[in-house]
C-alpha cells in the first residue's frame, strides 16, 4: 500500500493557480475538470469538484481584495485509488465566525450564501482554518469512488510544488504502510529543475520498489541508486503506532520533527548528500510517539522558524490543511518546496 503525488510517477503533477480577478474562477474550474478527467473521475464527481473549485475561487476574488489567493491541486494515490486534494490559501483578514459562515444562506457580501456550506457537503473530507489577519485555509478532498481504507490509523497530507517558472519539481515524497508500521520518505534533489527532479523521482522509485527494510538500510539503498544522479537530501521515518515509536534516518538538510503535547523533537540527520561518491554516515535513531503526535517533514524550500504557538488550533486540523498553512506562510521563493504531515486519525 502506498501514497504519493502522481507527478512523481509520471502521471499528473500537482498544480497551483493564483486567483486574483473575476476572470480566474473560470480558469480554475477548467483546470479542475481537466485534472478530474485525467484522474478517471466520474462525471458526477467531476461536477462536484468543478462546483467546489468555482466556489473557492469566487471566494478568493470576493474576500482577498487585490492580493488574491492560491488554489493548489494535489493528486495522490491510496490503495490503488487516486484522489484529489484541493487547498484554498489566502492571507486576508481571515474569518472570525467560521461556524456561522458554514450555515446555508449566510453571506458577508450580499450573495445567496451557498459557498462554504456547499463546499463542505460536496467534499469527501472538508476542513477549514483561519486566524484573524493571517488569512484562511480550506481543504476539500475528493475520491472518485468510495474512500479507501486508511493507512495504519494515520491521516496524511502534503504540499509539493516546484519553484515558480519550473514544471519539474526537485522535491518528492512517498509512503508505504505495512501491517505494523508506516514508512515515509521525503527527497530534495540538489538544486531545482529536471536534474533535481530526476534524483528525487529515482529516490521515490527505489523507496516504493524495495522490500521491507529499516530506515537506515533503506537510506543506504537509495544512496546507491542515486549515484548516476546529482544526488539528494533524503529523510525516512517509520512510525510504529502500537509500539509508540518513530525510527528515523536522514542525510542532508531536510527538517523532520515530532510534535507531541506541546513538545518538539527535532529528528537528527547527518550532513551529506545521498548519491554522492563515498559511503555516507548513516545512523538510525528512535524517538517516542503518542496518540496525539504529529510528524512533520519538509525540504529547505520552507523556512524553519515557525511555531504552532502562532496558529492556535492548527495542530488539531487535517494534516493536508496543516501542510497548506505552513507552505503558505513559510515558503521560500528561491527553491522547490515540499511539506509532509502525518498524525493519528
Amino acid at each position: 500500500m502506498l501514497a504519493f503525488p502522481c507527478g512523481n510517477k509520471g502521471k499528473i503533477f500537482p498544480q497551483c493557480i493564483h486567483v486574483q480577478d473575476s476572470s480566474q474562477p473560470g480558469e480554475a474550474r477548467r483546470l479542475a475538470i481537466f485534472l478530474c478527467h485525467s484522474l478517471g473521475f466520474s462525471e458526477l464527481s467531476t461536477a462536484q469538484v468543478a462546483l467546489v473549485v468555482t466556489e473557492l475561487a469566487t471566494n478568493l476574488v470576493k474576500h482577498t481584495e487585490q492580493s488574491g489567493g492560491y488554489l493548489i491541486f494535489s493528486p495522490f494515490e491510496q490503495n490503488s485509488i487516486v484522489g484529489l486534494d484541493i487547498l484554498s490559501l489566502d492571507q486576508s483578514v481571515g474569518i472570525t465566525n467560521i461556524s456561522e459562515c458554514l450555515r446555508d444562506g449566510y453571506s458577508s457580501t450580499n450573495t445567496t450564501g451557498g459557498g462554504l456550506g456547499s463546499i463542505r457537503r460536496q467534499s469527501t473530507v472538508f476542513d477549514i482554518f483561519s486566524v484573524p489577519d493571517k488569512g484562511v485555509a480550506i481543504l476539500s478532498r475528493f475520491w472518485p469512488l468510495a474512500a479507501p481504507e486508511p493507512f495504519a490509523a494515520l491521516d496524511v497530507g502534503a504540499v509539493c510544488l516546484p519553484i515558480t517558472g519550473e514544471e519539474a519539481c526537485g522535491d518528492a515524497w512517498a509512503m508505504k504502510a505495512g501491517p505494523d508500521s508506516t514508512l515515509f520518505m521525503l527527497a530534495d534533489g540538489l538544486g531545482h529543475g529536471p536534474d533535481a527532479a530526476e534524483a528525487a523521482n529515482q529516490a521515490v522509485a527505489t523507496f516504493l520498489e524495495s522490500a521491507p527494510r529499516r530506515p537506515a538500510e533503506l537510506l543506504m539503498l537509495i544512496h546507491n541508486a542515486l549515484r548516476h544522479t546529482r544526488g539528494a537530501a533524503i529523510a525516512i521515518a517509520e512510525i510504529y503506532t502500537d509500539q509508540l515509536s518513530v525510527h528515523f534516518a536522514g542525510i542532508g538538510n531536510i527538517t523532520a520533527q515530532v510534535h507531541s503535547d506541546e513538545k518538539v523533537r527535532n529528528l537528527f540527520s547527518h550532513n551529506g548528500t545521498a548519491g554522492i561518491a563515498g559511503t555516507p554516515k548513516i545512523m538510525e535513531f528512535i524517538y517516542p510517539w503518542t496518540n496525539t503526535s504529529l510528524l512533520i517533514m519538509h525540504s529547505d524550500g520552507l523556512a524553519t522558524h515557525w511555531s504552532f504557538d502562532d496558529y492556535p488550533g492548527l495542530a488539531n486540523k487535517h494534516p493536508a490543511l496543516i501542510a497548506g498553512v505552513l507552505f503558505r506562510d513559510h515558503q521560500r521563493l528561491h527553491d522547490d518546496s515540499c511539506v509532509l504531515v502525518a498524525k493519528p486519525r
